[in-house]
C-alpha cells in the first residue's frame, strides 16, 4: 500500500516568506547531507520523509554531490517521489545545487555555465523531476566570473528547471553582487543557504546574516548542530553509532577538546533550565530573531525529526539566556 500523507500535517509547525518573494518555507526543512546515500537503509529514509511531511515539513534540501555516493540522496529521494510522494508534487519544495566537486574532468567542478546546467539537467534525470523548487550555485568561484554563475542559474529559472534561484556559501559582499545581477536579470533570486550555529556565527560577523534581512534575501541555516556537537551525545564519552564512529569526514574525534564538551556541558544546563535538549535549543537559536527563514535539519530516524519539531513553541529567549550562550561561545 503505498504512502497517505496525514491530514493534520499542516499547522504543525509555521511558515516564513523566504525573503521578498512569494515563496514560504517551513521553520524546519529536511537536509538529506547525511543518511540518504549508497549505503543507508532505504527503508529508514522513506520513514523519515514520511516523518517529516506528516508534520509539515514541506521542503527537502538535497545537493548533486549528496551521498556517498555523489548523486545516491537524489536517485533515493528521487525514487521515494516516485514511488511514494508523487501525488504530493505540489506540496513540496525541492531544493539541490551544484558547485562542489561532482565528476572528473574540467567541468565537473565549481561554478561554470558549462558546469551548472550539465549538473542540474543531470540531477533532474537522477530524481526523476522535470523541475526544482530552488536551484542552488553551493559555492562562490574566485576564477569564473559571478556574471557567468549568475547567467546560469537564470537560465535554469527561464528554462523551466528550476522556479527559484538560490546561492549557498556565499558572503555578504558577494551576496550583494549576486543580488544585484539577478536584479538586472529579473531572476527570482531568493536565498542564500549558510552555515550557522552557536559555535560558528561567521554570518554575523561577515554582515550577511544582518543584510541579507534588510535586503529581501532569506537565510537557510545549515548545520545548526555543529555536526552533532551542540548534542548531548558526546557528553559521556562517543558512541559507537555517532557521526564520528559511522562517517568521519566531517566531525572528528579530535575536535572534542576539554574546552570544548566544558561549553557543551554549560550550554546543555541552560538548555535543561529552559526545558529542552541541547539540540533543540540549539535550533531555537538560530530562529530566535526572526532574520532566518527556515533551519536545516539533518536526521538519522525519525524520532529525531520529531524530537527537533518539539522547538516550535519555544524560540524565544530571555536576553539572561542569551548573554550566558554568548559568554559560553562568544560571536567573533
Amino acid at each position: 500500500m503505498s504512502y497517505t500523507a496525514s491530514k493534520e500535517r499542516y499547522g504543525q509547525i509555521p511558515y516564513n516568506r523566504c525573503g521578498a518573494s512569494g515563496l514560504k518555507l517551513p521553520m524546519l526543512s529536511l537536509g538529506l547531507w547525511h543518511n540518504f546515500g549508497t549505503n543507508d537503509n532505504y527503508a529508514n529514509m522513506k520513514a523519515m520523509c514520511f516523518t517529516a511531511f506528516d508534520n509539515g515539513i514541506t521542503h527537502f534540501d538535497l545537493a548533486n554531490n549528496y551521498g556517498p555516493e555523489p548523486g545516491s540522496a537524489e536517485v533515493n529521494f528521487g525514487k521515494i517521489v516516485r514511488e511514494e510522494l508523487h501525488g504530493y508534487r505540489d506540496e513540496l519544495v525541492i531544493s539541490t545545487k551544484a558547485g562542489y566537486t561532482m565528476w572528473d574532468g574540467p567541468y565537473g567542478d565549481w561554478g561554470s555555465r558549462k558546469y551548472l546546467l550539465a549538473s542540474l539537467d543531470q540531477s533532474l534525470k537522477r530524481l526523476g523531476l522535470d523541475y526544482v523548487d530552488i536551484f542552488y550555485h553551493h559555492r562562490m568561484d574566485p576564477n569564473t566570473p559571478l556574471e557567468e554563475s549568475m547567467m546560469a542559474l537564470d537560465t535554469a529559472v527561464k528554462s523551466g528547471k528550476a522556479l527559484y534561484a538560490g546561492i549557498s556559501n556565499y558572503n555578504r559582499e558577494t551576496t550583494r553582487k549576486a543580488m544585484e545581477i539577478l536584479k538586472e536579470l529579473k531572476c527570482p533570486f531568493i536565498i542564500n543557504q549558510s552555515r550557522y550555529s552557536i559555535f560558528d556565527r561567521h554570518i554575523e560577523t561577515d554582515g550577511l546574516k544582518s543584510f541579507a534581512a534588510q535586503n529581501g534575501c532569506g537565510i537557510i541555516a545549515f548545520s545548526p548542530l555543529a555536526q552533532g556537537l551542540l548534542t548531548d551525545k558526546y557528553l559521556k564519552g562517543i558512541p559507537e553509532d555517532s557521526r564520528i564512529r559511522r562517517d568521519g569526514r566531517f566531525l572528528h574525534a579530535d575536535q572534542l577538546t576539554p574546552e570544548k564538551l566544558g561549553q557543551i556541558a554549560a550550554l546543555n544546563e541552560i538548555a535543561e533550565n529552559r526545558g529542552q535538549t541541547l539540540a533543540q535549543m540549539a535550533l531555537s537559536w538560530v530562529l530566535r530573531d526572526g532574520e532566518v527563514t527556515s533551519v536545516l535539519i539533518g536526521a538519522s530516524k525519525p524520532a529525531q525529526i520529531l524530537e527537533n519539531i518539539g522547538i516550535v513553541k519555544k524560540t524565544a529567549f530571555t536576553a539572561e539566556e542569551l548573554r550566558a550562550i554568548d559568554a559560553i561561545s562568544p560571536a567573533g
